[in-house]
């Protein structure tokens, strides 16, 4: 390298520093190199403006809203490094939505210390979710908190969606076109719907986050992804009443790693073919997870009658399965209210999935039931060092007819392969 070539490579690399800012550097090293023991914060300090400060009481009682609303406002039109911060305590909020853009030098911090307490009544709630963050950039949501969304029996009796109408559902927190994002160490439960929902989101990390709610509270997600890219979940733990994770319509570059689910309806693509027009789903990867006593544990689920489109380049990998129903499982003919129309069949082509070195245990009639469109055939789905071993089948079929069916298959299948795999 000739000197005149060497300043020139010092000078970009230089350029880079100055304009990249530390936290933007950190971001980078954590999500792609590994997680600090600490939460990633700045090392300069910010203007922390405090919901107290603003008037909010922690005494679950007093509505904090316009409060917290003012609190937001201020910090996000702050011209220099701003830090939104909620103290100690528990905090009754309404429904509130966190928008940007905001006017902040840097990384927009959020630091959550004290538990927020959703009011109790449905109609507090005319845009059908609670705590929103939406067309905001870079920011570090982070905190010891529990977004406690009081959901209860009768609740989830009003909102349940058994007959697939689910748009009246209440989400508990929501982030609408967010982007170069990280969100760590917080806790969510009893949603009224789903839990955590990811919106034309891109480049975002949800890291260490705890979800809760009872295994029979109906609809209540864990983590929804909808036409988002570059979404990465790690290092979790997800106990609900629907799917741990679903990854919906539109969304690419998903990755779910490390992370525990259970109870609940396992880790699931979809469901698909809903309506017209759908956007495809690709490059999908749920690895080195756990499903533990759920209904499910790794499913792609498309209704039946549906338009076209496409969910393709889709890996489970290194899944531990404990006591699961259905641990593998394609329905092509997914119909959880049992009143669909069937006259014809799925046109979601599925294509070029790979279940690799799942293994444990399960309860059900199936290890693997792989249920595909009899029209559009799925193809290219491969088994990979998949061990599992079945306990006491909890259903009617008889022992002896669920030993000799381990393995179903039904529909149309362009590509099988099966390599060093056991269903016992």
């Amino acid at each position: 390298m000739t000197n005149c070539n060497f300043i020139i490579v010092v000078k970009f690399f230089v350029t880079f520093l100055i304009f990249v800012s530390p936290n933007k550097i950190l971001a980078f090293y954590d999500r792609f190199y590994g997680y600090a023991e600490e939460p990633m914060g700045p090392s300069f300090s910010y203007e922390v403006f405090d919901v107290s400060t603003f008037g909010a009481s922690p005494n679950a009682d007093t509505d904090n809203t316009l409060a917290f609303e003012k609190t937001w406002w201020a910090a996000c039109n702050h011209q220099g490094k701003s830090k939104f911060y909620v103290p100690e305590g528990r905090f009754l909020v309404g429904e509130i939505q966190f928008k940007g853009p905001c006017r902040t030098e840097s990384t927009m911090e959020v630091e959550i210390t004290g538990d927020l307490i959703a009011p109790t009544g449905i109609k507090d709630f005319p845009s059908n979710q609670w705590i929103g963050f939406s067309q905001l950039n870079d920011i570090f949501l982070y905190g010891s908190t529990n977004l406690d969304g009081r959901g209860d029996v009768e609740a989830w009796k009003q909102k349940s969606c058994e007959d697939s109408k689910c748009d009246k559902l209440i989400t508990s927190l929501s982030l609408d076109n967010v982007s170069n994002s990280i969100i760590e160490n917080i806790s969510l439960s009893n949603a009224k719907g789903f839990h955590f929902r990811l919106h034309s989101a891109s480049n975002v990390t949800v890291h260490n986050v705890s979800i809760s709610s009872p295994w029979d509270s109906p609809n209540t997600d864990g983590i929804h992804v909808h036409n988002s890219s570059f979404i990465y979940i790690t290092n979790s733990t997800i106990g609900a009443g629907d799917d741990c994770v679903s990854i919906s319509t539109g969304s690419l570059d998903v990755l779910v790693s490390g992370t525990h689910c259970g109870p609940g309806h396992g880790f699931s693509i979809g469901s698909l073919g809903k309506v017209k027009n759908e956007e495809e789903v690709r490059r999908i990867k749920f690895q080195n997870c756990t499903v533990n006593g759920a209904d499910n544990g790794v499913r792609i689920k498309t209704w039946p009658t549906s338009p076209p489109s496409e969910a393709s380049d889709i890996t489970f990998e290194d899944i531990l399965m404990i006591n699961v129903s259905n641990p593998i499982i394609i329905d092509q003919e997914y119909c959880p209210s049992n009143s669909c129309n069937t006259t014809s069949a799925s046109l979601v082509k599925l294509s070029n999935i790979e279940f690799k070195n799942i293994r444990g245990t399960y309860r059900s009639d199936f290890g693997v039931n792989l249920r595909c469109s009899s029209v559009v055939a799925c193809e290219n789905i491969t088994l990979i060092d998949v061990n599992l071993n079945g306990t006491n089948s909890t259903y009617k079929t008889p022992k002896e007819k669920w030993e000799q069916e381990k393995f179903s298959t039904k529909g149309s299948l362009n590509g099988l392969a099966v390599f060093n795999s056991t269903f016992n």
